[in-house]
C-alpha cells in the first residue's frame, strides 16, 4: 500500500515546508530555508517511530521506504531550482545559514551513525 508512504511523505512535505517558511522570515529572507531538508529528517523520525512500535505491517512500510527513496531526487530537483547567485548577492544571511547548516549536519552524521549502530545491536 504505497498510498500510506504519499499519505505520510505529504504531511512531512508541508510540516518542512511550514518550518521552511517560519525560519526564512526568522532570519529576514524571502524565502524557505531548509523546508525540503526539515521534511526529510521529519520523514525518517516519523518512519523510524512508525516501525519501533510496530504499528506497520510489510506493505505500508514498503510504502514508506519507496517514497523515502524517492524523496532523494526531488530534493536534488528542488536545490537546482533555487538562485544561489541571487541569494548571495542579495543578502550574506543567506551564505551563513547555509554554512552553518552545512557544518551541522556534518557533525550530526557521527552522532546518527551511532544512535544507528545502537538501534541495531539493540534490535539483534
Amino acid at each position: 500500500m504505497k498510498i500510506y508512504g504519499v499519505a505520510l511523505l505529504a504531511a512531512c512535505f508541508l510540516v518542512g515546508q511550514i518550518v521552511g517558511e517560519l525560519l526564512g522570515r526568522l532570519v529576514h529572507l524571502q524565502g524557505n530555508v531548509g523546508g525540503v531538508g526539515f521534511a526529510m529528517i521529519l520523514l525518517i523520525v516519523a518512519g523510524d517511530y512508525l516501525r519501533k512500535r510496530n504499528l506497520l505491517s510489510k506493505e505500508p512500510e514498503q510504502g514508506i521506504l519507496f517514497w523515502s527513496a524517492m524523496y532523494i531526487p526531488v530534493v536534488v530537483a528542488m536545490s537546482a531550482t533555487q538562485n544561489v547567485k541571487a541569494a548571495v548577492k542579495g543578502s550574506w544571511t543567506a551564505l551563513a545559514v547555509g554554512v552553518l547548516v552545512t557544518l551541522f549536519m556534518l557533525y550530526l552524521v557521527p552522532v546518527l551513525s551511532r544512535i544507528t549502530k545502537t538501534t541495531i545491536h539493540e534490535s539483534n
